[in-house]
């Protein structure tokens, strides 16, 4: 039975105590979000912990989706965190993007030829294709 964790992650967040920044994040358009962290606390609708603003730590990425309800919360809505200034009390959110494969294409693997032009090089003379071996 395959589970689809990322899914499953959703659904926790999307019931969980920071659902309304996950859906704030989700709903931006822009690449970047600078905020306050009194931002943050108008957006959730409640005053943020103690430890947000005394240890960095709290603001810090998940390197899977799981984790922290608060850094799932951005972390599954495609954002991470970054620039935290904890004297000034702000941060940059910044969308997370996928980071693209890159794949050769068939050209590139297997070149194009023009019909009837036999590729410059190649030999089909039995001393090209076998060395000498002694």
């Amino acid at each position: 039975m395959v589970v689809d964790r990322s899914d499953k992650y959703r659904k926790m967040v999307q019931r969980g105590k920071y659902q309304r920044l996950y859906s704030y994040l989700r709903s931006l358009q822009a690449q970047e979000w600078r905020t306050s962290f009194g931002e943050i606390e108008a957006v959730v609708g409640f005053q943020l912990p103690p430890s947000a603003r005394l240890h960095r730590p709290w603001w810090g990425n998940q390197k899977r989706s799981n984790g922290h309800s608060h850094a799932l919360a951005w972390s599954v809505a495609g954002w991470e965190t970054a620039e935290v200034d904890m004297d000034g009390e702000t941060l940059l959110f910044r969308r997370r993007h996928p980071k693209a494969e890159a794949r050769p294409s068939l050209d590139e693997v297997w070149p194009v030829h023009p019909t009837a032009v036999w590729p410059e090089g190649l030999s089909l003379r039995r001393e090209d294709l076998y060395e000498e071996r002694v």
